[in-house]
């Protein structure tokens, strides 16, 4: 059964508490038959396959990214994504609004003429599928899974990918520094770098498609805190600051200027195009964040990421 809150008329919801790659291609399927307006494309494969979904919404010539789960623990972040999606195509689509629909027609068409949006709600997702399912089902790696987890069976607090590689330190952003001050020499559930910058094909696909569209503005979802992370290394341009406290009022979150922090996704954009890039900490708690809180949540993210389109 759907989790407390969710609304029986909506595709996007947590099912039983989880909300794994599975289930995610299923709503993406149900989405791509009802809603026209999102188109649906592959821009790589993680480690064990599994196609990385990009969807993209909008005929406008400003571009922005958002992605999210790309720790395997922080999985509802996904799901979050994949809400404001459902929510943006059905006020343009949809001839009656779903009751508490959180998006207006009005937004809606503003949005779709002026943006081009570029969603990856699942960056990492082997790492969510074992993160919920555990190692039983990860093949060759089952063994060295278990080795790197302490011979654990839990998987629920892991954050890396199936190689043990966190993809947020994955990015050539003083990559260098960022794996000197984790002290991680191999797979771990989190903080080690990997063997170089974009070794991992799931941190890679999100590079070549950051490189391939000129994004005015990137957001990435990640959990949780309820703050919002502008800066790096002085790096970002003016205007970050002054962007990051709309989207901090809008959903009541904090802006906070981040330090001692490299070769995550948001530092690297920055470095490398000099524009904005935001990490928002969803929610409040410790992760997994729990699924009947998604409903409240989104609620706060559906602010942020509607501020995101107008900025």
């Amino acid at each position: 059964m759907p989790c407390h809150g969710d609304n029986p008329e909506r595709i996007v919801h947590i099912e039983d508490r989880k909300f794994r790659y599975a289930d995610f291609c299923q709503q993406c399927g149900k989405l791509q038959s009802r809603y026209s307006v999102l188109k649906f494309a592959s821009i790589g494969q993680s480690v064990l396959g599994k196609p990385i979904w990009c969807v993209r919404i909008g005929k406008g010539s400003r571009q922005v990214h958002v992605n999210a789960a790309v720790h395997a623990n922080e999985w509802i972040t996904a799901a979050l994504l994949l809400r404001f999606l459902e929510d943006y195509a059905a006020a343009l689509e949809d001839e009656d609004p779903k009751s508490g629909q959180t998006t207006t027609r009005r937004q809606a068409e503003a949005w779709y003429s002026d943006y081009t949006l570029w969603a990856v709600p699942m960056v990492n997702p082997d790492g969510v599928d074992l993160s919920q399912n555990g190692a039983d089902h990860c093949g060759p790696y089952r063994s060295r899974l278990l080795e790197w987890n302490g011979q654990s069976p839990d998987f629920t607090r892991w954050k890396a990918n199936i190689r043990g590689v966190d993809l947020n330190d994955q990015f050539p952003a003083f990559w260098e520094v960022e794996r000197e001050r984790r002290g991680i020499g191999g797979p771990s559930p989190q903080d080690y770098s990997g063997p170089a910058p974009l070794s991992e094909p799931e941190a890679s696909a999100l590079a070549v498609l950051t490189r391939g569209v000129p994004f005015e503005h990137v957001v990435s979802l990640h959990s949780q805190g309820k703050e919002i992370y502008w800066n790096y290394r002085d790096l970002e341009p003016a205007e970050a600051e002054s962007m990051a406290a709309r989207l901090a009022a809008a959903g009541r979150y904090r802006a906070v200027k981040l330090e001692g922090s490299d070769a995550g996704y948001k530092d690297w954009f920055i470095q490398e195009f000099r524009r904005p890039g935001f990490t928002v900490e969803v929610g409040e708690g410790v992760n997994p964040l729990p699924p009947e809180d998604f409903e409240e949540i989104y609620l706060d993210v559906h602010a942020i990421l509607a501020e995101a389109l107008s900025l």
